[in-house]
């Protein structure tokens, strides 16, 4: 298998709307969908048939059994998290090739450790809500990140 020039790691998402979401755009944009378990929801085949997900077989799916196992993975690769308490604003630093997005799950986002242990950035947010939805701000996130590790991209091309 290939390594994609974008992976998107969810750790321990809650909510399979809004991983549904990101699932369809990872395949969309030919990212690597990385989930860390555990999950809040089941990804089973009759579980995925049931929810209605034709796009599911399309999806470059990563799972990893627990945090540990994800970090083992990620040893050596660029990873930046995103995070409310990012360091720096998203458009403010470099993703290379084989960057690995991480976000955290719905209600409690990415544990310190995680921010600490990686770049963190955050996405501007001046109003009165506290976070966008995860499957908002991962489009953000990729949409942006793909600027970098597919230089010329836009929505009209097919590679």
């Amino acid at each position: 298998m290939n390594d994609p020039s974008l992976h998107i790691a969810l750790m321990n998402p809650e909510i399979p709307g809004n991983t549904g979401n990101i699932a369809r755009l990872a395949a969309g944009v030919r990212a690597r969908l990385h989930l860390v378990h555990p999950l809040g929801f089941d990804i089973s085949e009759k579980a995925v048939r049931r929810a209605g997900l034709d796009y599911w077989s399309s999806v470059d799916l990563q799972e990893h059994s627990d945090a540990e196992s994800f970090w083992r993975w990620a040893e050596g690769r660029p990873v930046v998290a995103f995070s409310t308490r990012g360091a720096s604003l998203y458009t403010q630093v470099e993703y290379p090739q084989g960057v690995v997005l991480l976000f955290g799950r719905e209600t409690r986002g990415l544990p310190d450790a995680v921010i600490a242990r990686v770049p963190s950035v955050r996405l501007p947010l001046p109003g009165a809500v506290r976070s966008l939805n995860l499957s908002n701000a991962v489009a953000i996130g990729v949409y942006h990140a793909l600027r970098s590790v597919r230089p010329g991209w836009h929505v009209d091309d097919p590679g």
